[in-house]
C-alpha cells in the first residue's frame, strides 16, 4: 500500500497513465492524491476526469482554479478562454455526471500520517494538500472550516449561484472578509489562486515567476509568511515556476509544468522519492 501524490495534470492523459505505469499503481491497494486543476490546456481533459472519477475512493482530489472554471463554464456563466481545450469534455454525454462529481470534490485533503510497525511510530508528518497553499492568515483550523464551508456550497443545489460569485479578487485580505460571499470569495482565491502575498499577509494576484526571478520587495511567497507549515507538512500544485523547488522543509510543491512542455511529477508519500513524465504532447 502506497500513497502517492501528483502535480497539476491539465488534461495531459498520456503522460498520467504512462507517470501510473512507471509507480506500478494498484488502485487496490494505492491512493493518487491529485492536487488540483485536472482540466483545461493540455489535449485530454475528459479521458483525464473520466479516468480519475473511475478510480474511485482510491483518488483524492482538491479543486484547482482550472477545475472550478470549468464548473462555470458548464453552468453557461463564463466562456471557455481560447487557450483551454475543453470542446470534447463539454460535448460529451457523460459531461453532467462529471460535473456532478467535480463539484463534490473539496478545497483540501488531510494526508494520512503512515506509521513503521516495526518501530511503532510515524513515519510521516501531518500533512495536507490543496492546489495553492494555505493563507498565511489563517490557522490550519480555520483553513478546514473554510474549506468545509465552501464544499457545502458548491456541493449543493445552488452550486451555479455561488460558482457565480466566485470571481474577483476582492477582499484580498480574511481580516476584511465579513459576509458570507466574502470569506467564499476569499477562500476560493487563498486555496486556488495564491502565489504571493504581502507582508500582512494579504494576497496578490499578478505575480506568477519564481521567487528567484521576481524583484518586487513588497511580496514574498506565501510559505514564507505562514507559521501552520513549521508543523504541518503542506502539498501543493498551481505554482509551475517552481518547477518543484522550494527551500522549506515542509513544503513539496508538485507543479512542473507538463502542459507547457516541462514533465509532470508524482511523489512518492512514505519515502518522498519523486518520479518524473516529461511531456508527450505539449500546447
Amino acid at each position: 500500500m502506497a500513497i502517492y501524490l501528483v502535480g497539476d495534470i491539465q488534461g495531459c492523459f498520456n503522460e498520467l497513465t504512462a507517470l501510473l505505469v512507471q509507480v506500478n499503481f494498484d488502485d487496490k491497494k494505492d491512493t493518487l492524491y491529485l492536487a488540483g486543476d485536472l482540466v483545461a490546456r493540455g489535449p485530454d481533459s475528459l479521458k483525464t476526469l473520466r479516468l480519475v472519477k473511475s478510480l474511485g475512493e482510491s483518488a483524492k482530489v482538491v479543486l484547482g482554479n482550472h477545475d472550478l472554471h470549468l464548473l462555470a463554464v458548464h453552468a453557461g456563466i463564463k466562456k471557455a478562454k481560447k487557450s483551454d481545450q475543453l470542446a470534447a469534455l463539454l460535448a460529451a454525454d457523460d459531461i453532467d455526471d462529471l460535473m456532478d462529481w467535480l463539484a463534490a470534490q473539496p478545497l483540501l485533503q488531510k494526508i494520512p500520517q503512515l506509521y513503521s510497525q516495526a518501530k511503532q511510530q510515524a513515519i510521516t508528518n501531518d500533512a495536507y494538500m490543496s492546489h495553492a497553499g494555505i493563507s498565511p492568515q489563517w490557522q490550519l483550523a480555520d483553513a478546514i472550516e473554510q474549506a468545509q464551508f465552501v464544499h457545502s456550497k458548491l456541493a449543493s443545489s445552488e452550486r451555479n449561484t455561488w460558482l457565480a460569485l466566485m470571481y474577483g479578487e476582492e477582499p484580498n485580505s480574511w481580516l476584511q472578509a465579513k459576509s458570507e460571499i466574502d470569506k467564499f470569495r476569499y477562500s476560493i482565491n487563498a486555496f486556488t489562486r495564491m502565489r504571493y502575498c504581502f507582508s500582512d499577509g494579504s494576497l496578490e494576484f499578478n505575480q506568477k515567476e519564481s521567487p528567484d526571478d521576481i524583484n518586487f520587495p513588497s511580496i514574498v511567497p506565501w510559505y514564507e509568511l505562514s507559521k501552520t507549515i513549521n508543523n504541518t507538512a503542506w502539498v501543493f500544485g498551481h505554482w509551475a515556476s517552481l518547477m518543484g523547488q522550494c527551500s522549506h522543509t515542509n513544503i513539496y510543491p508538485l507543479d512542473t509544468g507538463c502542459v507547457w512542455g516541462n514533465q509532470l511529477t508524482m511523489l512518492r508519500w512514505h519515502d518522498k522519492k519523486y518520479f518524473s513524465q516529461a511531456a508527450i504532447l505539449s500546447i
